[in-house]
């Protein structure tokens, strides 16, 4: 048995009007037209946007409750409009976002990326919170993310290519505007921290760089330029 109104006025009310009324508030708008509203509202908060604040929304034509009659749940709504629910991501849906980034990408998405992206993915912070770290949802999502020696291998790598093209070993300032250009650099605070960020961190990671390139037949003067090929010893 349905609970019995609280109000007369609403008592009084025949529901077979108020079915036709409500179709025809529902028939204003298409599922479409809503799904646009919320990625608008999305792109101006740079977040997916909770009830209350598409309701605050002074650009928004549609109220909350007319998105919640078409799609039976804001979360449902969201998810149609490709904005994932901060609270209520899934593991699931935060590896097959970071996965859609990377394929547009062409690269494995980095913690900038998931700042310049607000809008259609969650904070970097609920990543590091579900799974411990971005390198580790990475993994999951099946990107190549270096770990240990393998990520100070691919460092000093990335550093002699560096090398070459400056034409001398890579200053801290040096990799910074190289990792601008190329996000598929290690940051340089990354390269730092992997020496525990110690006094002589940098000048650490050069000493790698210069004997890789040491190994390569390049030498390498006291300032840190590339003095060209070695020359072979005679038989």
């Amino acid at each position: 048995m349905a609970p019995r109104p609280r109000y007369r006025a609403v008592a009084a009310i025949d529901p077979k009007a108020l079915a036709e009324f409500q179709s025809g508030i529902r028939k204003r708008y298409s599922d479409e037209q809503i799904l646009v509203e919320l990625r608008a509202c999305a792109e101006r908060l740079g977040r997916s946007p909770t009830m209350r604040e598409f309701a605050a929304d002074p650009q928004a034509g549609v109220h909350p409750q007319t998105v919640i009659e078409h799609f039976g749940a804001w979360n449902v709504a969201k998810r149609a409009a490709g904005l994932v629910p901060r609270r209520f991501a899934t593991r699931e849906e935060l590896i097959g976002l970071l996965r859609e980034l990377g394929e547009e990408l062409g690269r494995p998405p980095t913690a900038r990326d998931l700042d310049e992206h607000k809008g259609r993915l969650p904070s970097k912070s609920l990543y590091w919170h579900t799974f411990g770290s971005l390198s580790n949802a990475l993994r999951e999502a099946g990107f190549d993310v270096p770990v240990g020696e393998e990520r100070l291998e691919r460092a000093v790598d990335q550093g002699v290519e560096l090398a070459r093209r400056l034409g001398r070993l890579p200053k801290f300032a040096d990799w910074a505007a190289a990792r601008k250009k190329d996000e598929a650099l290690l940051t340089e605070w990354q390269v730092y921290r992997m020496f525990e960020a110690r006094r002589g961190a940098w000048s650490t990671f050069q000493f790698l760089i210069r004997e890789r390139l040491d190994e390569r037949g390049v030498r390498v003067g006291s300032d840190g330029r590339l003095l060209g090929k070695k020359r072979k010893a005679a038989d």
